[in-house]
C-alpha cells in the first residue's frame, strides 16, 4: 500500500480504538475475578460481562479524547502521541461521536445483565463511568485539563473496575478487595503519568494543566516511581493479613519488567516515550496475572 494511501475503514477503527491501552481495562477484571474465585464467588458469566464492558468503556475514553482534544486544539501537528484520526482527518467528529454512542450502547445492555444478575447498584458504578470518560476531555470543566487526571484514573481504572467486578459476582467487598483495586489503579496510573510526561511541552502550548505541567518533569518521574512501588508492596500486605498461602507473591516476578519500565522513564523523553507506554501496560497485565495465579493456587 502507498505510504499516502488511505487506512481501509477497519484499520482506521483499529487506530482510533488504541489496542494498546486495553490491558489497562483487561488487567482489573482479571484481579477482580480471580479473588472471587479465591473467595468462591467467581462466576463466569457477570465476569465476562464485566471484561466487555471495560474494553468498551476503554475504548470510549480514547475516542473521546481524540474527538475532545482535538475539539479544543490540545492536538496539533506537533503531537508526540500515537496518531489521532480525527486530527489526521482520517474521521470525522460526527464518525467519532456515533463510535462513541455505540460503545455506550453496548456497554450500558451489559451492564444492565450484570446488575440483574447482582445488583443494580453496578449501573450507578456504570453511570459514573461513562460520565467520567467523556468529561477527563469533555465538556465546560474537563478534569483531565486541572491535574485531576491522576486521580480520575486511579478511581475509575482502579477502585471501580476492581470493586464493581467482584461486587458483580460475590455481591459484597471486602478489605483484600480494595487492596487489589489500589494495586491496579496505580499501575493504572502509571500509565497516565507517561503519557502526561510525553506530552509536557505540547499540554503546555495547548494549556492543557497536567500534574506535569504544573510540576515538570522530574516531579513526574519520581511520581511514577512512587505509583509502581507503592503498587508492589500489595502483594506482601496481603500475604501478611489475608492470605495464608505466599503463592499471592508471584507478583514480585514481572519486577524485572517494573525496573526495565521506570530505566526508561528516566532517560527517555518525547516520541521515545510511547514505547514506556506499552511497556507500563503490560506490566499491569502481567501483575495481573500473576496475582490471579497466586491467588488459583491459594484457595
Amino acid at each position: 500500500m502507498e505510504s499516502n494511501e488511505k487506512p481501509s475503514a477497519v484499520k482506521i477503527w483499529l487506530i482510533a480504538s488504541r489496542l494498546k491501552t486495553l490491558p489497562a481495562a483487561t488487567a482489573p477484571v482479571v484481579a477482580a475475578s480471580a479473588l472471587a474465585w479465591y473467595d468462591g464467588s467467581f462466576r463466569a458469566s457477570p465476569a465476562i460481562a464485566c471484561l466487555l464492558v471495560a474494553l468498551l468503556l476503554q475504548i470510549a475514553a480514547n475516542l473521546a479524547n481524540d474527538l475532545f482534544d482535538f475539539q479544543r486544539g490540545t492536538d496539533t501537528p506537533d503531537r508526540l502521541g500515537p496518531l489521532r484520526v480525527t486530527q489526521a482527518g482520517l474521521l470525522t467528529p460526527g464518525q467519532v461521536k456515533i463510535g462513541l454512542v455505540v460503545c455506550f450502547a453496548i456497554s450500558s445492555f451489559l451492564g444492565i445483565y450484570v446488575a440483574s444478575v447482582s445488583s443494580w447498584l453496578i449501573l450507578l458504578v456504570g453511570v459514573l463511568a461513562i460520565f467520567a470518560a467523556l468529561t477527563y476531555s469533555g465538556g465546560p470543566l474537563p478534569y483531565g485539563y486541572y491535574g485531576l487526571g491522576e486521580l480520575g484514573v486511579f478511581v475509575f481504572f482502579g477502585l471501580a473496575a476492581v470493586c464493581g467486578t467482584y461486587y458483580a459476582q460475590a455481591v459484597t467487598l471486602t478489605p483484600a478487595v480494595f487492596l487489589i483495586a489500589s494495586a491496579m489503579g496505580l499501575l493504572s496510573t502509571g500509565i497516565l503519568v507517561v503519557n502526561n510526561l510525553r506530552d509536557i511541552n505540547t499540554d503546555k502550548a495547548g494549556g492543557k494543566k497536567t500534574l506535569s505541567v504544573l510540576f515538570g518533569a522530574t516531579f513526574t518521574k519520581r511520581e511514577y516511581f512512587v505509583l509502581i512501588t507503592m503498587a508492589y508492596l500489595i502483594p506482601a500486605i496481603l500475604w501478611f493479613f489475608f492470605v495464608s498461602y505466599p503463592w499471592v507473591l508471584l507478583p514480585y516476578l514481572s519486577l524485572p519488567l517494573a525496573f526495565r519500565a521506570y530505566n526508561h522513564v528516566n532517560k527517555q523523553a518525547g516520541r521515545d516515550l510511547n514505547s514506556v507506554l506499552a511497556e507500563t501496560g503490560r506490566l499491569e497485565l502481567v501483575y495481573a496475572i500473576l496475582l490471579g495465579i497466586g491467588l488459583f493456587f491459594s484457595r
